[in-house]
């Protein structure tokens, strides 16, 4: 298997086809997985958003702005559906796989050129079932790709730069838009083009402006809808409120092991054992630092969990993908090339299976221990976001951990004003109140108290 995938022949991505679909068919028919609580996040954010309501101005919330209308796009026309969710998820991977893989043929990155790394980034997305799914680090990671293949463009000599200057900054800036860790990338744009790809002024302008750009155009979105002062307010506390953590890094380093160690000894040989030209040694160099960055940005993210993990793919599979065309050994090449395609997501599989049998806390529990009306608009003041898989959204603070922050932070008159105009006109039929921040919140604005009465403890509704 491992020599079929070698060869450079276009028809080999028949192959990863048929191995993408295996594997679908294996996670969504055979083993299924319950709704996570992130994807339930999604799914009513977009709901919540196509009633006509803003991110940031009327939901609180720390999606990504072009991922937040790219979930209102999918709940126009699927609604809530998870399988719509899957689908287009695993129609990005599979963009996000054959581009990585023409970018590292075009620009001869390897000694000869192969449809490995195809198979090799397809075999580290299934690491788990997640990672395929729908989500704002799919979505930004895409354009992160598109970026770093402007950036290997930038390796060859002798090319007229200016126009992939402009893409990787405009690539960064939309991949910021869609989930905004992203913007950790800047400064590594900024660093790769002059230290590596040996950016001129010109150059490292051109790529500024172009990141900046999408930037300032949401930004310009909100202003005109009167809502840059809250998307601004909002912004930086989504890089300092408390974290979800779902799994812990020893669940991502147990996982990661095997891809961990076949990269770390591909960077061996392709280092140190073997020869490189000026430009193979750039691209390489390209890799390790987007490796760094991605620690770095992994650090940074809130919401903990293995889908994240993504933005690691194409600097593992430039790193494998090493270790296997300059693996010796045959035998031991062919055995770890199985385990990658066969037993990395197997093992992936029965993992998950066994956090959905035990319950765990990134799963969506299908019972609720207080029953609502069907219909019936509430908003929930916890992590638990369980209640809203039966009945919407009604109200503006939808991430939890977020909206805490931007509670506790101190208000002027005219803020206090905004979340009243904003309870009062979106106005929940039940409040869910466990950690009595509402019951605060009505203290601090008495005229809402009016609204609402205590029906059960930690439990609002509507008068």
């Amino acid at each position: 298997m491992l020599s079929f995938f070698k060869v450079n022949d276009p028809f080999r991505l028949i192959g990863i086809v048929i191995y993408l679909i295996l594997l679908a068919v294996v996670m969504l028919g055979i083993f299924s997985f319950p709704l996570t609580e992130p994807r339930l996040v999604w799914m009513v954010l977009g709901e919540r958003l196509s009633d006509g309501y803003y991110l940031y101005l009327d939901v609180i919330d720390d999606t990504g702005p072009l991922s937040a209308g790219f979930f209102t796009f999918i709940h126009v026309l699927f609604g809530r559906s998870d399988f719509a969710y899957e689908l287009i998820g695993r129609l990005l991977v599979f963009s996000q796989i054959i581009y990585w893989n023409t970018v590292l043929i075009r620009y001869r990155v390897f000694e000869e050129n192969t449809y490995l790394p195809a198979i090799i980034m397809a075999a580290l997305f299934h690491l788990s079932f997640d990672m395929v799914g729908l989500s704002p680090a799919l979505l930004g990671s895409t354009f992160l790709v598109l970026a770093l293949g402007q950036l290997f463009s930038q390796t060859m000599l002798q090319k007229e730069t200016s126009e992939s200057t402009l893409l990787i900054g405009i690539y960064g800036g939309l991949a910021t838009g869609f989930h905004l860790n992203f913007g950790i990338f800047l400064p590594y744009m900024i660093f790769a083009g002059i230290a590596i790809s040996g950016f001129s002024f010109r150059q490292l302008i051109l790529s500024l402006v172009g990141f900046f750009l999408p930037i300032l155009l949401l930004l310009m979105f909100y202003f005109w809808n009167n809502g840059l002062s809250e998307t601004l307010e909002i912004w930086p506390l989504i890089f300092t409120y408390e974290k979800y953590s779902y799994q812990s890094f020893l669940v991502w380093s147990i996982l990661g092991a095997f891809p961990l160690l076949l990269a770390l000894v591909g960077y061996f040989y392709s280092a140190v054992l073997r020869g490189a030209t000026i430009n193979q040694q750039k691209q390489r160099q390209l890799i390790v630092v987007w490796l760094v960055f991605s620690l770095l940005e992994f650090l940074l993210i809130k919401r903990q969990a293995t889908f994240q993990l993504l933005i690691f793919i194409p600097g593992l599979t430039f790193l494998i993908t090493q270790f296997f065309l300059n693996t010796g050994k045959k035998t031991i090449g062919k055995a770890a090339f199985l385990i990658l395609l066969l037993v990395l997501p197997a093992a992936g599989i029965y993992y998950w299976q066994t956090e959905a049998t035990a319950s765990s806390s990134y799963f969506v529990p299908k019972a609720t221990s207080t029953k609502f009306k069907p219909g019936e608009k509430i908003m929930v003041m916890s992590k638990e976001s369980s209640p809203y898989l039966e009945n919407p959204v009604g109200g503006p603070f939808l991430n939890f951990n977020l909206s805490k922050a931007y509670l506790e932070t101190e208000k002027t008159l005219e803020q206090k004003a905004k979340i009243f105009q904003n309870l009062h006109t979106q106005k929940p039929q039940v409040v869910v109140d466990p950690e009595g921040i509402f019951q605060e919140l009505l203290e601090e604005l008495p005229a809402l108290k009016n609204l609402y009465s205590e029906t059960e403890p930690g439990v609002f509704k509507l008068k």
